[in-house]
């Protein structure tokens, strides 16, 4: 199995910033998996924020896009969000997760097999 714990999260005014870390570990753990972010807040649906494949190539939701920026280490095997110019919309709880495939990384939940415990992340207006 794969194992992924993410750190990070925290309250904040908006116009502020913030990084979120994941770590991933397990048996079954290879740095060739897909790995995202995805958020979920009160009353809402699970939405993607932002996926990379195993060799660096990202994409991001368009409610996040040119504010938060993936990256990951594969040499680590952590997975990372800055956040930035964060908005009051962007509270949420945010989940770190890995998809045993390598290519196209897509921003669909369900594509996604193993999931952090979530950390949640406020923007105070």
């Amino acid at each position: 199995q794969v194992q992924l714990v993410e750190s990070g999260g925290g309250s904040v005014q908006s116009g502020g910033s913030l990084r979120l870390s994941c770590a991933a570990s397990g048996y079954t753990w290879s740095t060739r998996h897909c790995m995202g972010w995805f958020r979920q807040a009160p009353g809402k649906e699970r939405e993607g924020v932002a996926s990379i494949t195993s060799y660096y190539y990202a994409i991001h939701a368009d409610a996040v896009k040119g504010r938060f920026t993936i990256s990951r280490d594969n040499a680590k095997n952590s997975l990372y969000l800055q956040m930035n110019s964060l908005k009051p919309e962007d509270t949420a709880m945010y989940y770190c997760a890995a998809a045993p495939f390598s290519v196209g990384c897509p921003l669909t939940p369900s594509r996604y097999n193993w999931w952090g415990q979530g950390i949640q992340v406020t923007v105070s207006s």
